[in-house]
Formats: structure tokens, C-alpha cells, sequence
């Protein structure tokens, strides 16, 4: 993904809001907006094909690139690219043929245009590119369209929807200056501020523990130099749930780890080692449902918000967003396990389940890590130790490039 991608989907976000306004779109921009001369020109644009595929190309003075992405309700591609003029015939758009019921173009804001496709039906983006011109013949902006069904269509809206988000940009302090495209990566110290967390028998407490290593584990996966790293709090501070949530989403984070340190009742044993959880509505067991209940408690809100979807829609879209996170959550924990017990003690069922709401994105994956018990002597022994939690903090690097190494991938239209 090249910068380009990020300025667009930049451009996306900050319009998808009002796209219903695309309608009154004119066949060009304003005249108080005319491209300069040295813009790329639109020249031409032609359909072909039937209901099952069809195909949309636009002639072009130059290469340009592109980002599509689909909307639904009613069913739409929508193509952005950088700013071109559209020198088009004048009743360009106004029929379709196909699987096109009709399209518009236009001027979206300084240095983006964007193409609106209106569909009669559900259709999958095949192909998406831009060739060079050659031979005389100009540049060509292509798409092919393949007919789908409704879920197939929806199921695209969710992933497009969630790698929109992976490249929202940041709040100003969290910019990168040069339009870093590495995977970020959001470490979720638990509790802060009035929510102590845990406490050791000495008063030591949770909430200083884990975020000590985060920290660590910052500076270690940031040594790498493959990816980013934000904090959903950096010093001793309260966070809802609800925010953290929403953080790592507005972000674009490509895996969330919230880190916490358990403590068990006597009551329930002496239990020992680390844990790695991951979303479920049905928990593994007792003490999971009882953990989560605990962690939930710092708020009452989950984060998700889908408002600029119909209500019917955003259901399906968490439902189908939800399962491909999981998958790769639950990918992420096994990698996880696997590596933390080369170098630190794991709980005698190190993988379980349960509904925290800090895991409930839909769009981003996310597992909760327990490092130990608190309420056990060995354990928070070795969680004031630096060398365990450098330790672990290496080992938990490790895991999360080789999960990245097998999993940079997405549901992205390429190009050839």
C-alpha cells in the first residue's frame, strides 16, 4: 500500500458520510474548482458486457491510481483517484448497461476525484487497474464487475469498511510525517488511573505492572522497524473500554493486545502462568465468565459504531466483519501460546474465551494476555522481574512478526 492509498482513503472517509450528495454531481467539477491544464484528463468512458460481468472503462491522458471500495443500500462501487478533469460526453453516466444501472463523477475535494457506480444488482469488484497508454491508444481505467449475491456483497462492504479504517488518519501528535503504511499495532495496558486493577500483597498494582510492559513491548516491536506501535494510555490514566475500543479502530490498527495481570480469589486455587484470551459470548469456563465480568466492569458501553449504516445492514456487517476477526484473532493467540512458552510459565489451559468488551471490534484483531497471577507468589515474583518481562516481552515480539509475516494480506482490489 502506497501513500497514495492513504491520502485517498482519507479523502473517503471524510465524504462517505455524505455521498448521498454525489446525485447532484455535474459531469466535471465546478468551474470555481476546474483542474489545472496539468491534471490527468478524462476523455472517454464506455460499458460493455451483461448481467452476469461488465465491464467500465474510462480513456485517460495519463496512469493514474486507484482505490475501490463498495457500498450497500442501494448497491454502489465507488472509485477514488488523484483529482483528474473530466472532459467527458455530456450525457456520460446517465445510462448503464449490465450490471451498471448509471454512474457519476466529480470533484470530491482539492487533489481527489471520485467515481460513483450505481448497481442493479450485487456485484463483486473482479479486477481493478489502470494501464499504460501504448501504441497511441490511451491510458485505460478498468473494472470488471461480476454478479454476487447479497451476503457475497455485504460480506466486501464489511472488509472494505474495516481497511477504510486501517488507514483513517491519526490525530495530529500520532501522524507520521513521511505517510508510514506499516501495520499498526495497539497495546492496550489495562485499567489506569481509578481503576487500580489487581493488587499484590505489598499494594502492588495491576494497572503499574502491565503498563511498564507495554512500554518494553513497544520499544521492542518498534526495534524491528516494521511496524508502529500506539498506546491506549502512557502514564496513569482511566480509559473506558468503549475508548480503547474506538481508539485502535479510528487508528487503523491491524492487532489490538490488551495487557492485564489476574488475580484469582483463594476460594478458587492457586492458579499460575499466563493466559491468552480471545472474544466469545460463551466463555471457556467459570473462571473466564468471571474475569471478563471483572474486566467489563470499567465500563458499560462496547465500541462499536456503524451508525452511517442502515440498522439492518450494520448487523449483518458486524456479523460477517466479526468472523474473519476472530479467525485471525484466534490465528494470533495460537502463535502467541506457542511462543510465550519457550520462555515464561503458561496456566495449565493457556487458551481460553470469553466476552470482554475490550476485544469486540469488529474489524480489528484483538486478544486479551493475562501475564500472570497476581495473587500467586511465584507469578508476581517473576512480574516485578525485569529479565522475565524482558523475556517475555521478546518472546511476544517474536510472535507478532511471525503472525504479520504470514498475515499482511487483506481483501484489497489489486492491481496489475
Amino acid at each position: 500500500m502506497g501513500s497514495h492509498r492513504m491520502v485517498l482513503q482519507a479523502a473517503r472517509l471524510a465524504f462517505l458520510g455524505a455521498l448521498v450528495a454525489a446525485a447532484g454531481w455535474a459531469a466535471g467539477a465546478p468551474a470555481a474548482l476546474a483542474a489545472p491544464d496539468s491534471f490527468p484528463l478524462a476523455t472517454d468512458v464506455r460499458l460493455g458486457g451483461d448481467e452476469t460481468q461488465t465491464r467500465f472503462v474510462m480513456d485517460l491522458s495519463r496512469k493514474i491510481d486507484l482505490h475501490v471500495f463498495t457500498l450497500a443500500d442501494p448497491y454502489r462501487v465507488v472509485v477514488d483517484i488523484p483529482q483528474i478533469t473530466f472532459r467527458l460526453p455530456s450525457k456520460a453516466g446517465e445510462t448503464g448497461r449490465g450490471l451498471i444501472k448509471a454512474f457519476r463523477f466529480g470533484l470530491v475535494m482539492p487533489g481527489g476525484s471520485r467515481i460513483v457506480i450505481d448497481l442493479g444488482k450485487p456485484a463483486r469488484v473482479e479486477k481493478a487497474f489502470v494501464v499504460d497508454p501504448v501504441e497511441g491508444a490511451p491510458a485505460r481505467l478498468v473494472l470488471e464487475l461480476a454478479a454476487t449475491d447479497r451476503e457475497g456483497f455485504l460480506r466486501k462492504v464489511a472488509f472494505d469498511q474495516r481497511f477504510a479504517r486501517a488507514q483513517a488518519p491519526l490525530p495530529r501528535e500520532q501522524q507520521s510525517s513521511s505517510g508510514d503504511v506499516r501495520p499498526l499495532i495497539v497495546l492496550d495496558p489495562g485499567h489506569g488511573g481509578i481503576d487500580t486493577g489487581t493488587k499484590g500483597p505489598n499494594g502492588q498494582m495491576e494497572k503499574d505492572i502491565v503498563l511498564d510492559f507495554a512500554k518494553r513491548l513497544r520499544e521492542k516491536v518498534e526495534s524491528l522497524g516494521k511496524y508502529r506501535v500506539l498506546l491506549t494510555r502512557s502514564d496513569d490514566t482511566f480509559v473506558p473500554l468503549a475508548e480503547r475500543v474506538r481508539f485502535a479502530r479510528e487508528a487503523g490498527a491491524a492487532l489490538l493486545l490488551s495487557i492485564h495481570a489476574d488475580s484469582l480469589p483463594r476460594r478458587e486455587g492457586d492458579a499460575q502462568g499466563a493466559t491468552v484470551y480471545t472474544l466469545s459470548e460463551t466463555a471457556t469456563d467459570p473462571a473466564a465468565a468471571r474475569l471478563a465480568e471483572q474486566e467489563n466492569r470499567a465500563d458499560v458501553i462496547a465500541g462499536v459504531d456503524l451508525k452511517d449504516q442502515p440498522d439492518d445492514v450494520a448487523g449483518i456487517l458486524i456479523d460477517l466483519a466479526q468472523r474473519e476477526t476472530k479467525t485471525f484473532s484466534t490465528q494470533f493467540a495460537h502463535k502467541l501460546v506457542a511462543t510465550i512458552k519457550r520462555t515464561a510459565r503458561l496456566h495449565k489451559e493457556p487458551l481460553k474465551s470469553a466476552g470482554f468488551r475490550v476485544l469486540r471490534a469488529p474489524d480489528v484483531p484483538s486478544v486479551l494476555v493475562e501475564l500472570g497471577y497476581v495473587s500467586n507468589k511465584e507469578d508476581l515474583q517473576s512480574l516485578l522481574s525485569d529479565s522475565w518481562r524482558d523475556r517475555t516481552a521478546d518472546a511476544m515480539t517474536s510472535a507478532i512478526d511471525g503472525y504479520f509475516s504470514t498475515h499482511i494480506a487483506g481483501a484489497r482490489t489489486g492491481s496489475n
